[in-house]
């Protein structure tokens, strides 16, 4: 990356900077390579945040078909922790997992799982979720159709007629599974593979199955990562989440550069588990070389940028983010690791700068938390809008969850000195419900920003970038008016 004039003295966050377009051969933003090339299975640099309120096995899961890779937080119980793991790894990869549900459930309870919106389809059976045979099923009820029935309506009564489906054996690939569904005149259907529902697919899913390459592992099964905390027998933690198929461990604490972190990594490290370890939170230089000294090969950066987080402003601690990224970045370079740029990101447009600044990827917490496939179910305020609900990791609420099984005082103890944001509401955008409504939104930007510099794949982006210094007014000017002047 260069700068478009003078190098800065003063730290940066997306804001204060933009991209210069530069003469580009690139005639197509699909001939654009995403793949971080991190030493992770992913295909896209984006990650979600070990959050509890954002990424559980459901959102890991299709965020891994589309080639990003979701981060399990360490706050879960172990055995939960390694149920998600072993569910996630377990979930087909050209197909979406089916949403089951029996005849007697009402719209209410699919409301609460799904909006009512184009390219999700609800399978109602009474046979168990995990081994549903197309003679089980009663039909495939739209969610479009959720917001014409009534609320108690039952589902059995609105999934009338026979199921369209396809099998599996008979999809060459995934434009001829499109022109299958077309074919079948469907908005979703089932996929069978000897009688058994193994999937569902919408002809939204099958067009972006042409376009995304999932995050596998060696076995061709989806990845997922899992954060571990820096206290009690990391290794042996570790160990077990490798057993459970994770593909990436995340060492995960607010201050990473500090002993406690050094001993973690060090004592994970010596395992020789085979998956590469990311450790954070950093935001210097100083913090790569230790890190990577005691056996990190991702540097997880950022301190303060998240929504969630209020960190700098209860201690005064923190950096602004794109100088941040771009310290840590030169230096993970000179020392043959990477980064991921950890929050602040609120348009495509900082993704793309966060890896102008050199990340590999970019963590995303607050974005991904208002989608469908985040944890929790959805709620609605009084107008009707849909939401999830968020919070802070530092939070008195998710304080609760990590200590919940110590003794009153010690618990009382540590929640009095709780900082961050207990309760958010984190609003559905109507256009882009899902996380994969996301993803095309923000895959599109950012392809865009990369023939804009004239690169073909993320290293090449981080050599021909150009970032320029704006004021707040320019920042301003760049936004589109929500009305007419």
């Amino acid at each position: 990356m260069e700068f478009y004039g003078a190098r800065p003295q003063v730290d940066l966050t997306y804001s204060d900077v933009f991209l210069v377009p530069r003469r580009s051969a690139i005639t197509s933003r699909l001939d654009v390579d995403l793949a971080p090339a991190d030493g992770t299975p992913a295909t896209l640099p984006l990650v979600s945040a070990n959050m509890n309120s954002v990424t559980g096995a459901r959102l890991a899961a299709t965020l891994a078909r589309r080639g990003g890779l979701g981060v399990l937080p360490q706050d879960l119980p172990l055995q939960e922790l390694d149920a998600a793991i072993r569910w996630v790894k377990a979930q087909p990869v050209p197909w979406d997992t089916p949403l089951v549900l029996p005849a007697a459930a009402t719209v209410a309870d699919a409301a609460r799982l799904l909006p009512a919106t184009e390219g999700h389809g609800i399978v109602v059976s009474d046979a168990p979720a995990e081994r549903v045979h197309i003679d089980d099923v009663l039909g495939v009820v739209p969610a479009r159709r959720l917001g014409s029935a009534l609320p108690d309506a039952r589902l059995g009564d609105l999934a009338r007629g026979h199921a369209a489906s396809i099998d599996a054996d008979d999809v060459d690939d995934a434009r001829h599974a499109f022109d299958l569904i077309v074919g079948a005149d469907a908005e979703t259907v089932c996929v069978l593979h000897h009688g058994f529902v193994v999937g569902t697919l919408s002809r939204r899913s099958a067009l972006r199955t042409t376009l995304y390459r999932p995050a596998v592992d060696a076995s061709g099964r989806l990845a997922v990562a899992a954060a571990v905390g820096i206290n009690g027998d990391v290794a042996a933690k570790a160990r077990a989440f490798v057993a459970a198929g994770v593909d990436v461990l995340v060492v995960d604490t607010a201050h990473g550069h500090q002993d406690g972190m050094l001993r973690a990594l060090r004592a994970v490290s010596a395992e020789g588990l085979g998956v590469p370890i990311v450790a954070g939170n950093i935001v210097t230089a100083d913090g790569v070389g230790d890190l990577v000294d005691a056996g990190a090969t991702i540097l997880k950066v950022g301190v303060g940028p998240g929504a969630m987080c209020t960190t700098r402003m209860m201690t005064a601690v923190g950096r602004p983010q794109f100088s941040a990224v771009l310290e840590t970045a030169e230096a993970a370079r000179a020392r043959g690791a990477h980064v991921w740029a950890d929050g602040g990101v609120r348009y495509p447009r900082d993704v793309a700068l966060a890896l102008s600044a050199g990340a590999a990827s970019v963590m995303i917490g607050s974005w991904f938390a208002g989608t469908i496939e985040a944890p929790g179910e959805l709620l609605r305020d009084d107008a009707g809008r849909a939401y999830k609900e968020s919070w802070g990791m530092a939070s008195t609420k998710a304080v609760q969850e990590r200590f919940g099984r110590l003794d009153p005082y010690e618990r009382a103890r540590k929640e009095l000195f709780a900082e961050g944001i207990s309760s958010s509401k984190i609003y559905l955008d109507p256009l882009r419900p899902g996380l994969e409504d996301l993803l095309d939104m923000i895959t599109s930007g950012v392809r865009s920003s990369f023939t804009y510099a004239g690169a073909r794949s993320v290293a090449e982006f981080h050599e021909r970038a150009r970032v320029g210094l704006q004021s707040a007014a320019g920042y301003e000017e760049g936004k589109a008016l929500p009305v007419s002047w």
